[in-house]
């Protein structure tokens, strides 16, 4: 495969995104190469060994035009000098009265800057999330003339507007999705014969290596040896971190348990504050986040995972979170809900329990069982470590998306004949 792959990103690196860094690092190792490019500059301390692995060059977008008037208004005039920009004006004012908004303003300005400072040796577009980064790409596909891609998960395919992805799907070369409940709905709206591919974000099998099988006796009778309970989550609404403290409250008092939650997240300090109206801050661990080295020891600790995902107010869900495969992957039964795609991974009493979102009630009921059962979460976690590992093998979602990247048309050859404009600076964004 010739030229260079530009991957757009919201954020890098990301300790919530640890699927999109693994995917990088392995297509990076099958010899693809890639430019790195984001809308917004970290904000995590830390980072996961994945992300120190990446060869990739990073560059960054203005996160707002404001911080860069200058450098945005270079890329505007620079663009507007070619008759592909005022296709993608056009666009974009169409986009406008639809959503009249700051933000579509602003993912205009940042696609001219992309558009005009990306390396000549790059021959595609690829933007992680369907929502604002494939609408910088889609932008600054039509002013340069270069295919783009995209790659669609959660929040992006259920909060943005129907129009909104329709409109993407129709320009984007392919799109892939991560759970069939998204592909699902993605196809609703797709142009007819342009399906969306489902690929599965899988695990590293390496990373998530062999583990001693093994099972602990702890049933919740001793409070010297409390059945350890893990969620590995941000602390936002749709991840139901509120529901599982009222769940944990309303366990009976004589089962010993300590439950660790790893992530960070806005509701945090809320979670904490909950916690210590419910009477549970003695037997709760906020860690915050954490590498993936440090997680992957968590997980081994452990006796439970549990994750009690809903759909939010606004309509946001997750797609199938890697933190169950993850914990999956090192013999962990979960607890969780049937959300999105999550059933796509635990079948209910076969290798996990579903419950109903938004129950408290039943997630206590689930965790009682879970926890005075050892035998039972021993035999669901052997189920599900075959599942994962059977069914989610990371190398697999590797071999299709080099096949949709290979079979991608070559860069340039749509608008070599009728554009007038100038090659690119060959630098990356800074």
């Amino acid at each position: 495969m010739s030229g260079r792959v530009l991957f757009l990103l919201k954020g890098y690196p990301r300790l919530s995104e640890t699927f999109i860094a693994q995917e990088i690092r392995s297509l990076e190792r099958a010899g693809l190469a890639i430019d790195i490019v984001a809308l917004r500059r970290p904000t995590d301390a830390r980072a996961h060994p994945v992300h120190r692995e990446i060869k990739a060059p990073v560059s960054y977008l203005p996160e707002y035009l404001h911080d860069e008037p200058l450098r945005v208004a270079r890329g505007l005039a620079a663009m507007a000098k070619r008759r592909r920009f005022w296709r993608a004006a056009a666009a974009f004012l169409r986009d406008f009265a639809r959503d009249p908004t700051r933000n579509r303003a602003r993912r205009f300005g940042q696609a001219a800057v992309l558009a005009s400072e990306s390396p000549s040796a790059v021959t595609r577009i690829h933007a992680h999330f369907i929502h604002t980064p494939a609408s910088v790409a889609r932008y600054a596909s039509m002013m340069t003339g270069l295919p783009w891609s995209c790659s669609a998960h959660a929040k992006d395919i259920w909060t943005t507007p129907d129009w909104d992805l329709a409109d993407k799907l129709r320009d984007s070369g392919w799109t892939v999705t991560c759970t069939r409940a998204g592909q699902e709905r993605l196809d609703e709206l797709a142009p007819a014969g342009k399906g969306v591919h489902l690929v599965y974000h899988g695990l590293d099998l390496q990373r998530f290596g062999s583990i001693a099988e093994a099972t602990t006796l702890r049933d919740g009778r001793s409070s010297d040896r409390p059945v350890r309970l893990l969620t590995v989550a941000r602390a936002v609404e749709k991840k139901g971190l509120d529901v599982l403290l009222r769940a944990l409250a309303a366990l009976p008092s004589d089962l010993a348990w300590r439950w660790t939650h790893i992530g960070g997240g806005a509701l945090t300090e809320a979670l904490k504050q909950q916690a210590a109206s419910l009477g549970l801050t003695d037997r709760c661990a906020f860690l915050g986040a954490l590498d993936q080295t440090e997680v992957l020891t968590h997980y081994r600790q452990s006796d439970l995972f549990v994750l009690p995902c809903r759909i939010a107010d606004d309509g946001d869900r997750d797609g199938l979170p890697n933190v169950l495969i993850e914990a999956a992957s090192q013999g962990l039964a979960s607890v969780s809900t049937p959300v999105s795609g999550v059933p796509e991974l635990i079948t209910h009493e076969e290798n996990g329990l579903l419950v109903a979102p938004d129950d408290a009630d039943a997630v206590a009921l689930a965790l009682a069982r879970m926890i005075g059962d050892p035998a039972l979460r021993h035999r669901l976690g052997k189920a599900a470590l075959r599942r994962a590992r059977g069914d989610f093998d990371h190398d697999a979602a590797i071999v299709e998306l080099l096949r949709l990247f290979d079979r991608s048309p070559a860069a340039g050859t749509e608008s070599a004949a009728d554009d007038d404009r100038e090659t690119p600076p060959a630098h990356a964004a800074q």
